[in-house]
């Protein structure tokens, strides 16, 4: 081949390649600290008791083509723990319960992100009081107000689940507060260069 078709054969084949469509990748996201809460709620007779925990440390890793690429890693600082009652908060954390002295943290990994109508089931798992035990959370995804359609830079993404004290040993005061504990959590999140 000479010279001047094998120029224009470079050339064409780049004009292809800048017009095929960009192959998406999995992208890493960030925790905004601001407007994300990890809440909980369990039965407390007639009123549940509801809490916050603050986030450690989040990484996410986000794959809208291929949702299964998609990977979340999440630890908690039981220690911040609040709650609606001011005695509450403070058995939540004796040893009997999260035991924060030993075991200052909660952390989630996820082994599996599948889609689920219009978002997504995340099957991990979660360990409290250095008991590891699966679970699943639903997640819902938005972008953030604001932002255009398409514009996936800043989102807002919400978990739900449960769990069983007792599957962690976390069974302290069971006799005045549920062995189920709901989750919600939201967290803004904001891709990273």
């Amino acid at each position: 081949m000479s010279a001047l078709p094998q120029r224009a054969a470079i050339f064409l084949l780049a004009i292809l390649a800048a017009a095929a469509p960009a192959i998406a990748r999995p992208v890493p996201y960030k925790m905004d600290t601001t407007g994300s809460t990890v809440g909980f709620a369990a039965d407390f007779g007639a009123t549940p008791i509801t809490g916050t925990m603050p986030v450690a440390s989040a990484d996410l890793i986000l794959d809208f083509d291929r949702v299964a690429n998609s990977h979340v890693d999440v630890s908690l600082n039981a220690k911040g723990a609040t709650a609606s009652f001011p005695f509450a908060a403070q058995a939540m954390k004796a040893d009997s319960v999260l035991d924060t002295a030993r075991h200052p943290k909660l952390h989630f990994t996820s082994t599996r992100v599948r889609p689920s109508g219009d978002g997504a089931l995340i099957d991990g798992t979660l360990t409290i009081r250095g008991i590891s035990r699966p679970i699943t959370l639903a997640a819902t995804i938005w972008r953030q107000q604001g932002t255009d359609a398409g514009d996936t830079r800043r989102l807002t993404i919400r978990l739900t689940g449960s769990l069983r004290r007792s599957d962690y040993q976390a069974t302290g005061f069971a006799d005045m507060v549920g062995d189920i504990v709901r989750l919600d959590i939201r967290a803004r999140v904001h891709a990273t260069p």
